[in-house]
């Protein structure tokens, strides 16, 4: 296993957005079943310590690939543009707008325990992910414009957030009786 391989090269799999998920697992299962450390259990002390690294190696490259934030993230970087969400938080004046609506809306939903209402708010942040999500799949697999992508991946940060915190709010919503 060449350690300075690509997370796509290590899987065999076309360096692009866009990934099949069940070839991603049939890929990891394939990689896992060669570096496991248990192939090696009777090996030196250095080809355990190699095979512990390069299934480590082989998580992380899952685990990335498998996230579409991970996965835009780490295909920016491959290009050449560093994402820098956590000091690069400049976002479009409108999507600053919708996120305050969006947070007046949760408050008010939950002072009212709207469970309905904090359901239709889900939706409507679900579906304004998926359209980043696109947009990042456009960007990087049709326009080659990592910058862009870069740009969404920061807003699809936002909106995870966001999400996290809607979920959060409906599990603390009083259950209706049965």
């Amino acid at each position: 296993m060449d350690f300075a391989q690509s997370y796509f090269a290590l899987f065999g799999l076309p360096e692009t957005f866009s990934l099949d998920a069940a070839q991603l697992e049939r890929a990891r299962l394939a990689v896992q079943s060669q570096v496991h450390p248990d192939r090696f259990a009777s090996g030196s002390d250095r080809d355990k310590r190699l095979a512990m690294q390069m299934a480590a190696q082989a998580n992380a490259a899952y685990l990335t690939l498998k996230n579409p934030v991970q996965r835009a993230s780490y295909l920016c970087e491959r290009r050449g543009v560093a994402v820098q969400a956590e000091n690069n938080t400049a976002m479009p004046t409108e999507f600053l707008m919708q996120q305050m609506q969006w947070r007046e809306a949760l408050d008010e939903l939950r002072e009212a325990a709207d469970a309905s209402g904090l359901h239709a708010l889900q939706v409507e942040v679900q579906a304004q992910r998926a359209q980043r999500i696109e947009a990042i799949r456009q960007a990087l697999d049709e326009q080659n414009a990592p910058q862009a992508a870069a740009e969404q991946v920061r807003a699809l940060l936002f909106l995870d957030r966001f999400v996290e915190e809607l979920r959060r709010t409906a599990d603390s919503l009083p259950q209706p009786s049965v």
